[in-house]
């Protein structure tokens, strides 16, 4: 009888500075509440570049890697540095990682 699919449930994303304005540290939390392994996957990040009177002034997305394996009942926690490019956060500007969305397998 085949296990059940992995099914992995995904905290809120904790965001902190990191030591350049263009940059943060996004740390994910991971927990598998399904009867099968997760493999495989991806993390997409959207980072929103804020202007100094708050006005979001562009979103840039990027991908990382999934933490992988994280066992059936087992969880995971990863902290990555999301950066953009720095000409695109002038003096005065800041980068707010926003939106997090996970794949696996």
């Amino acid at each position: 009888m085949p296990a059940d699919p992995a099914v992995l449930v995904v905290g809120e994303p904790e965001r902190e500075p990191a030591d350049r304005r263009w940059c943060e540290k996004v740390t994910l939390g991971f927990r598998n509440t399904g009867g099968s392994a997760v493999r495989s996957g991806t993390v997409a990040f959207g980072t929103h570049v804020i202007g100094a009177l708050g006005i979001d002034w562009a979103t840039v997305e990027s991908t990382e890697r999934l933490p992988v394996p994280v066992a059936p009942g087992s969880g995971t926690e990863k902290t990555w540095t999301v950066c953009v490019d720095a000409w695109r956060v002038p003096l005065g500007m800041h980068v707010e990682t926003r939106d997090v969305s996970v794949r696996w397998e």
